[in-house]
């Protein structure tokens, strides 16, 4: 077999065989296959596309490229939660402890944040001592004895797709469905697994714009889930503003933390409850009124609460910020960002809210860099609001002040305020299962 003979079919628009696709990933990896011949195959899959059962066979090429976590020693269905990301995301930290306080075993690896989007791993660590760094034996040790464990992702777990990420990156092959959906559940199913609940961001701060891409995508991660033997759900959730009302790592922390005490802002509340449902339907097989009876006692008895608390305590993190949480927002500076005149809230760029925040030192531009936990913002409006000239719109947390006026620059361009009242776009957009 030649990978010319392969780059060749697919950019005649044939369908790839399984062996064929072992073969270009597997050279690519073991370095048989050339930098410049793999993006001749990238560019003929952007271009000429895969169907679902080539799309499994490449998530599954490249999830058996290196390191598989087999969570099979502990018992019930295992259930993992995947967000496309956004701004203000901080779903996982209220919801695992949500669900893992009904009895759904959840083992996950996360990420950290690159470019407009933050990262789990990043925000845990705005929590003094916090240990993202886990010995496998230990991670799965701590699912079996409280229900949850989270870990950054080993060096070796989808190497394939690290390979092929980077070199889409610069080849503008980075934007074909197929190839971010395998991209994605690759590292899903490599991670152990049996059953997913898919959070598809959409809107400006998110990687798919626009509903129908974002259907087509959450609709082909499904199928690879099931042609893998692997149960999924995909919620379709609003990016057009940021998520509750806290962006940054620690003001991220402190609003899930509220959350979990019932404290937290309405749309982030309501999300955390429709994921969870999902996710405890999966794991318990319930129907979707007990599900949300389970999470409504798991919340209302502070059992969820108890269980972040184990959490942070079982990783080394201060627990005294889960008891206190208003201590993550003490040490930075604050200034309030108003409104330059009357009117309503017509749209919030939410990608140039993220840069904003990475311009504070919340997020990194190279995985190098470092990020200054304890700056972000709390916004004080949403989209749809009517608000009058100089009222406060944002607070901002700051430690540098020429970066917070570069940061105020980007909030000037991100909020838009009109003369027309607007409807503010839905939570929840579809749902695919």
């Amino acid at each position: 077999m030649r990978a010319y003979d392969v780059i060749l079919k697919k950019r005649d628009g044939n369908r790839l065989s399984r062996e064929e696709i072992d073969f270009m990933v597997n050279g690519f990896v073991q370095g048989e296959i050339t930098d410049y011949q793999m993006a001749a195959f990238l560019m003929a899959v952007f271009f000429r596309h895969m169907d679902p059962e080539e799309s499994v066979n490449l998530t599954q090429s490249m999830r058996f490229s290196g390191d598989t976590i087999d969570l099979s020693p502990i018992p019930g269905v295992k259930v993992d939660k995947h967000s496309t990301g956004g701004v203000g995301d901080k779903t996982t930290l209220s919801l695992l402890p949500l669900v893992a306080a009904c009895g759904v075993k959840v083992a996950k690896l996360s990420g950290r944040g690159l470019g407009h989007t933050g990262g789990t791993i990043d925000k845990l660590e705005a929590i003094p001592g916090f240990q993202t760094a886990l010995p496998r034996e230990r991670w799965l040790a701590q699912v079996q004895q409280i229900g949850l464990a989270l870990a950054g992702q080993t060096a070796n777990l989808v190497p394939a797709d690290k390979k092929i990420y980077a070199l889409r990156d610069v080849t503008a092959t980075v934007d074909e469905i197929s190839l971010i959906a395998s991209s994605i559940m690759s590292k899903k199913l490599a991670s152990g697994a049996d059953a997913f609940v898919l959070d598809v961001k959409v809107g400006s701060g998110a990687f798919m714009q626009t509903l129908s891409d974002a259907q087509q995508l959450a609709r082909l991660m499904v199928q690879i889930a099931e042609l893998a033997d692997k149960k999924a759900c995909a919620v379709l959730t609003n990016m057009e503003e940021p998520l509750g009302r806290m962006v940054g790592n620690a003001c991220e922390v402190y609003e899930a933390i509220q959350t979990l005490r019932g404290e937290g802002p309405e749309d982030f509340a309501s999300l955390c409850h429709i994921l969870g449902s999902k996710m405890v339907q999966l794991g318990l097989n319930v129907g979707s009124q007990t599900a949300e009876n389970l999470l409504e006692k798991s919340l209302e008895s502070g059992e969820a609460l108890e269980c972040f608390r184990k959490f942070v305590h079982a990783q080394g993190g201060d627990v005294s910020f889960v008891d206190h949480p208003e201590k993550l927002l003490e040490g930075p500076r604050q200034q309030v960002f108003a409104a330059p005149r009357e009117g309503v809230i017509t749209s919030m760029d939410t990608r140039l809210i993220g840069l904003s925040a990475m311009t504070l030192g919340a997020g990194r531009e190279r995985k190098e860099d470092q990020i200054d936990h304890s700056v972000g913002f709390e916004f004080l409006v949403h989209w749809g609001d009517v608000v009058e000239e100089g009222q406060p719109l944002v607070k901002i947390f700051y430690n540098d002040a020429q970066r917070k006026e570069r940061a105020c620059a980007l909030l000037e361009q991100a909020i838009v305020i009109g003369n027309s009242r607007v409807a503010r776009p839905p939570l929840v957009f579809d749902i695919i299962d």
